[in-house]
């Protein structure tokens, strides 16, 4: 099916666009935690030059009081960046539902396609010719060089004569050695050549072959997605689960917050029936800030109260119920969906068996037609859900389940 395709690549795109967030949002602690570190070592540098010139008591005391100062600040700003991390926790968590009131969930599927004008080929290093080896640089060829003639009176043409001897040997020993060289270069250079020629025939060939096979699984790709296309025009329920898990695989919920998808659909009816795990109670923040307290010199967390965790939780339960018919929904454009029933929960033990289960806190059916109706930036997920008559649980923190039987329409 398409899904080695589609669901790769939508997952490629999305998981480059959160690693390009979180390196964004490392990038700047890093430098918060820089900027804080460089600021407490000028305070120590200058505390540990002002120290070493302190002479008297009263300028010792002062020395003492500005370090205190200074370790208070450094801890002070520990205290703010822990509260801006808890800030930005819990309002990604507030904020799951108008996170993607603005955001299109459809899915156009002719942007899958890898034209084959612009789609880069996937071993460009073939593209590039190699490089012929250089013609070495040929030694100059000695010369023979006449010895001069000897001075004086006495012994001259023997004296010359033994001189251009040693000349000439001289001059036959450093053209052997030329010789040899010149040689030794030259066969060096034609077997180097000889390699490049080969190297380039085989690149080219290769480039030939890869090309070929890019072709062909630019060919495949395409037209799995043309089948895609066409079996979803018909509502092929493996298409329609294939679309639907592009659509959920592209809705971005926060790092910390990690949600899953189970489906079905049944064609004669248009129902999906659609399962959403949500992280448990008990991995819920349930820290609401930090204090730094002077006079024990501690960083001191602040829980959040059970009525808040309750609160807290309930509420992006209910949001990602809301969301998840709406991002359905607005996806399928088609239409092919009339009806879905929803379960949204997590896993954990089961309180009564103690075994791993799926325990759902909200169970909603919703017709399309009634739903799409909704304005999404003025409702109240609470008041949504029982609008449309879903079973709540009445504390999910206690991990008390809801009853979804009579939910589902078929």
């Amino acid at each position: 099916m398409a899904k080695s395709f589609l669901s790769v690549a939508l997952k490629a795109m999305k998981a480059a666009e959160k690693d390009r967030v979180r390196r964004a949002k490392a990038a700047e602690r890093r430098d918060l935690a820089e900027r804080r570190e460089a600021a407490q070592q000028a305070k120590a540098h200058e505390a540990k030059v002002q120290k070493a010139i302190i002479a008297d008591e009263r300028h010792r005391k002062a020395y003492e009081k500005a370090v205190k100062a200074a370790h208070a600040a450094a801890q002070q700003s520990e205290v703010e960046r822990l509260n801006a991390e808890i800030d930005a926790v819990l309002d990604d968590l507030e904020g799951l539902l108008a996170a993607t009131i603005d955001v299109d969930d459809h899915i156009d599927l002719e942007t899958l396609r890898k034209p084959s004008d612009t789609t880069p080929f996937d071993v460009p290093d073939l593209e590039t010719p190699l490089v012929a080896p250089k013609r070495p640089k040929l030694p100059p060829e000695p010369t023979y060089v006449e010895p001069a003639k000897p001075k004086g009176f006495f012994g001259k043409k023997r004296k010359f004569e033994e001189a251009r001897a040693i000349a000439r040997q001289t001059y036959e020993t450093q053209k052997a050695e030329w010789a040899s060289s010149v040689s030794s270069l030259t066969k060096k250079y034609e077997t180097d050549f000889a390699a490049y020629e080969q190297a380039e025939v085989e690149r080219v060939n290769t480039l030939a072959v890869e090309k070929d096979r890019f072709r062909q699984e630019l060919d495949d790709h395409n037209h799995s997605i043309d089948q895609f296309i066409a079996n979803l025009s018909y509502g092929d329920a493996e298409a329609v689960k294939e679309y639907i898990s592009l659509v959920v695989e592209n809705s971005t919920y926060p790092d910390h917050f990690e949600v899953t998808h189970e489906f079905s659909f049944e064609p004669k009816t248009a129902e999906l029936r659609m399962s959403v795990t949500i992280p448990t109670p008990d991995s819920f923040p349930a820290i609401k800030e930090y204090k730094y307290l002077k006079t024990s010199d501690e960083i001191r967390e602040v829980p959040l109260s059970q009525v808040e965790i309750k609160k807290r939780y309930a509420s992006v339960l209910h949001q990602v119920a809301i969301r998840s018919l709406h991002e359905v929904f607005e996806a399928d454009r088609r239409g092919l969906i009339r009806t879905i029933s929803l379960e949204v929960g997590t896993k954990a033990q089961h309180p009564a068996t103690g075994r791993l289960s799926f325990l759902p806190f909200v169970g909603v059916s919703a017709e399309r037609d009634r739903f799409m109706e909704f304005d999404l930036s003025g409702l109240i997920p609470l008041a949504t859900l029982k609008h449309l008559g879903a079973a709540i649980s009445k504390d999910p923190v206690a991990l008390i389940a809801v009853d979804v039987t009579g939910v589902r329409k078929s």
